[in-house]
């Protein structure tokens, strides 16, 4: 997985300690929505990110992946990626309300909408190799990683309490910019990963890594899958290209004293499919 198979060596030769830095970007196709509330119906819908509110869904994102391997068989890693993205709606085409802690937010049709979305996932772990042999080798890996989620609008939009509501209408207040903040606590997450020697100096790498977690009113899944090749440049320096699936989910109920008022919960989807090419130096 990630630097654990992108940065490691032919498996069936014996190393010593070894460091290895990894930088490079993958191109994604994102999809990401939120659970909203149409004020005006009453109902949830699912609020589109990228048609609704103009967030690119193409984009070429950084990666940067550190990793230790040590006594042959054992690795550990940190890695991080981000999806930052911003956009401006002119006329949002559906009026719609949040709730973030206590509060509502209302935002109008028509109205002027900026909105900021970004993602940062950072992980760390442990890998063991389970079977090694003549050009191939098998392995598993334990680690855990939080995701920081930072979400803004900004433009015509309206704040009241919970408690203002009555059914699904708002008294609200107007304010400039909402922004909301939110931590994941640390996430399990297990896999698989595996790479075999082609031809001197050509190796392929597979790995899977799967995550599902509920906890208290959070709930969340990542699933990352991906298949690549690494050619040595150098002694040292190495370049990896890879096909990548990967996918986070987290949705965060919302709970408020009011039994009459009706706000979805919170949820955010981030998935991409596509290429990745980067490059490592072993040191």
């Amino acid at each position: 997985m990630l630097t654990l198979l992108l940065l490691c060596c032919a498996a069936n030769s014996v190393q010593a300690d070894e460091w290895s830095l990894n930088i490079g970007g993958f191109y994604s196709q994102s999809d990401t929505n939120m659970q909203v509330t149409d004020p005006l119906l009453g109902n949830d819908f699912e609020l589109d990110f990228e048609s609704d509110l103009q967030l690119a869904e193409n984009e070429f994102l950084p990666l940067v992946e550190v990793g230790y391997r040590f006594n042959d068989r054992h690795h550990i890693y940190i890695d991080w990626k981000q999806l930052h993205r911003s956009a401006e709606t002119q006329a949002v085409s559906r009026p719609f309300q949040i709730q973030i802690d206590d509060t509502v937010y209302d935002v109008k049709a028509g109205g002027q909408l900026g909105t900021s979305l970004n993602i940062d996932i950072v992980r760390i772990g442990y890998g063991y190799d389970l079977f090694q042999g003549n050009g191939y080798n098998i392995g598993v890996s334990v680690g855990l990683h939080t995701m920081l989620i930072d979400s803004s609008f900004e433009g015509s939009i309206g704040a009241c309490a919970t408690s203002e509501l009555s059914g699904n209408i708002c008294s609200a207040q107007p304010i400039p910019r909402v922004v909301d903040e939110s931590v994941t606590a640390p996430l399990p997450n297990v896999g698989l990963f595996g790479d075999y020697e082609l031809a001197p100096g050509w190796q392929l790498n597979l790995h899977a890594q799967y995550f599902s977690v509920r906890v208290d009113d959070l709930e969340g899944s990542l699933v990352d899958i991906r298949a690549g090749m690494k050619t040595a440049l150098s002694d040292n320096w190495d370049i990896s290209v890879a096909y990548n699936y990967y996918k986070v989910d987290v949705d965060v109920r919302q709970s408020t004293s009011n039994a009459e008022v009706k706000v979805a919960d919170y949820n955010i989807y981030y998935s991409f499919i596509g290429p990745m090419l980067s490059v490592s130096y072993r040191f």
